[in-house]
């Protein structure tokens, strides 16, 4: 993990540019199984721990870590998680993973209980919750940071080898850190809801230590990464602190119920920017669509008192974000890739597109439960749109996308093997205790261009770039490193789609096929007489950009035959735009073959490939083949 320059990559004909499918189906032509995307995306946490991990860890190829961290300042800080590839335990995106995670369960409690998930996800956010209160210490001091990146990022180990800095950092009143400390108090008022049905003392003590922790964020106020600044390079609190104390205050509203906390959000709501901001994104830096949200969710709820006024101004601001994530704002846009996919900045897009996602399908569930409608630029929008946009980017990154990968680590077919992760990218210390040195796992295992030998089900990597790029490679942390931010706000997505949500339909912005400049092109099957090879032709995928009607073709190809068949050269006309899973044989003519990966193709079996075009089908034949003999 790190802040380095953007670089262009291009996809190259390569195992993770296709999905290639025995049963002859694309990824997108299928539905996704929700379910099993859940329960793969809340076990990442468990490769993901530090501390000394329980006998009944899942994740079999991690082992103990960072036992002494803390000791050297007197304190326990064993326990919490790493943040991402790295071995370094960062306050700030952690509380907000643990916030995240959280209200999924406050929110889709019994769709994941129902997915049988639910006992997963309150461990996963014990062992966050369980860290915060060693960490704080005493009302007034919280340590924010175990560990830091630049020794970290000089070495590439496993977390059980670590030789790298484990200095703890603290803040108190003289070393304030207002942000952090209402991050932290907001993720344990919303773990404290979490907990409070099975575990009650547990739930109150939570909630005990965030209203200490907000009390001493609002007291001494102050941006943590001064305080902390050996996190300015890695978790720059570029808003500021004024944020997270309303995410902590309202949070706490919600939590307890008492009035003063409302009161605060109301009285500070000019001062602090919650209706003074206009957002177009949600991130462990940027609390306020999130506040403005739970703020518009009092007011939907009938129980804005004499705050209707001020809370109709966060409503205006949370509509504001959300008609930007449709397209449908007067001013600012959230931007999309070809593909569809939300994009924000090129580092880690998928944190900004799972964090708007939830909002879109959280304030969908509070308009339909109340009865309202979203107004965007003075037209009403159906609830139903929000959550269809927010299905249309879980499918995107479960594969139905023009690369057709899936960019959930162990999902589907075509995943990324080469994940940007210490541990996932080295020998497994079970399988090889030998010590891997800083510099040793640099030049063995972060430079090796093979599949990572441990698998890190369920990590959500940072994905494609603006022009629905990705490259598989180690080195290429923009793309390939995933985090455990990602995945929090995906655990309740995921649960609302696989136990919950309206009928599946095109977003009416995205691919909304009645209002097609053109028709939709018609599928196309053709079978080769007397060779028993078929190629089925569909549109997958369709959208608007810059003002043009992109579609996206899936092509399969099926030996119908009972012999091998090789040599297979494919004659396409009338393709113009990219494609993905074939080997174009020559610049000058339109000729095609199998893809690197492919040197046969077996009896009753298929390979697809796709292509992106904003024209009708291209033309596809057979021109020339062989049989196994």
């Amino acid at each position: 993990m790190g802040k380095k320059n953007a670089r262009s990559l291009t996809c190259i004909a390569s195992l993770a540019c296709i999905f290639i499918s025995l049963s002859g189906r694309s990824a997108s032509a299928a539905a996704f199984d929700y379910g099993e995307a859940l329960s793969k995306s809340i076990l990442f946490y468990e490769a993901q721990r530090s501390g000394r991990l329980p006998d009944h860890q899942r994740v079999t190829w991690r082992s103990h870590s960072g036992l002494e961290d803390g000791k050297a300042s007197g304190v326990d800080l064993s326990g919490g998680y790493y943040d991402a590839g790295d071995n370094v335990k960062f306050g700030l995106p952690m509380a907000f993973t643990i916030t995240m995670l959280s209200w999924s369960v406050v929110e889709y409690r019994d769709q994941i209980a129902k997915s049988g998930e639910l006992g997963n996800t309150l461990g996963a956010i014990k062992w966050g919750t369980d860290y915060f209160l060693k960490s704080h210490t005493e009302p007034n001091v919280l340590w924010g940071q175990v560990g830091e990146g630049q020794s970290d990022h000089a070495c590439w180990q496993r977390p059980e080898d670590m030789t790298t800095s484990r200095q703890a950092y603290r803040l108190d009143p003289s070393r304030p850190g207002s942000d952090l400390a209402g991050e932290t108090a907001a993720a344990m008022a919303a773990a404290s809801m979490a907990f409070r049905g099975s575990q009650a003392s547990y739930s109150n003590l939570l909630l005990t230590h965030a209203k200490q922790l907000f009390n001493f964020a609002d007291t001494y106020r102050g941006k943590y990464d001064s305080s902390i600044p050996v996190a300015q390079k890695f978790y720059s609190s570029r808003s500021g602190y004024a944020d997270e104390l309303l995410w902590a205050a309202i949070w706490l509203h919600r939590a307890t119920g008492e009035q003063k906390y409302l009161d605060y959000v109301a009285k500070n709501a000019a001062v602090l920017g919650g209706t003074g901001w206009s957002i177009t994104e949600f991130s462990w830096d940027i609390k306020y669509a999130g506040v403005q949200v739970l703020a518009s969710k009092v007011l939907l709820d009938g129980k804005a008192g004499s705050y209707k006024s001020v809370l109709e101004q966060y409503q205006s601001k949370a509509e504001y974000f959300l008609c930007a994530c449709l397209q449908q704002n007067s001013g600012a846009q959230v931007q999309r890739t070809p593909g569809g996919l939300m994009f924000i900045r090129q580092w880690n897009n998928m944190q900004y597109v799972t964090s708007a996602s939830f909002l879109l399908t959280v304030y969908s569930d509070y308009l339909t439960s109340t009865g309202n409608t979203l107004r965007c630029n003075g037209r009403a929008v159906n609830p139903s749109q929000l959550l269809n946009l927010a299905r249309s980017q879980v499918d995107y990154i479960l594969g139905d996308n023009p690369r057709a990968t899936s960019y959930l680590v162990g999902f589907g077919f075509n995943y990324p093997r080469q994940v940007h992760h210490r541990a996932a990218s080295i020998v497994s210390i079970k399988q090889n205790p030998s010590f891997v040195g800083c510099k040793e796992g640099y030049s063995t295992w972060y430079t090796r261009r093979q599949s990572d030998p441990n698998l890190l089900v369920g990590a959500l990597v940072g994905g494609p770039d603006v022009s629905d790029n990705f490259a598989d490679e180690r080195n290429n942390w923009e793309q390939t490193e995933p985090t455990t931010y990602n995945n929090g706000p995906l655990v309740g997505l995921l649960a609302r789609l696989h136990n919950g949500g309206s009928t599946r339909k095109n977003d009416q912005n995205l691919v909304s096929l009645s209002k097609a400049a053109s028709p939709l092109p018609s599928p196309s099957s053709r079978k080769q007489p007397g060779d028993g090879i078929s190629i089925d032709q569909n549109v997958t995928m369709s959208w608007d950009y810059r003002g043009q009607r992109f579609y996206r073709y899936g092509v399969t190809v099926s030996n119908r035959s009972k012999q091998t068949l090789e040599k297979l050269v494919l004659k396409i006309h009338k393709l113009s735009g990219s494609f993905w899973g074939l080997t174009k044989l020559s610049a000058s003519d339109h000729a095609y073959t199998f893809p690197s990966w492919i040197r046969s193709l077996p009896p009753r079996s298929s390979f697809t490939f796709v292509y992106v075009q904003p024209a009708p089908l291209a033309e596809i034949s057979v021109q020339s083949f062989a049989r196994a003999s």
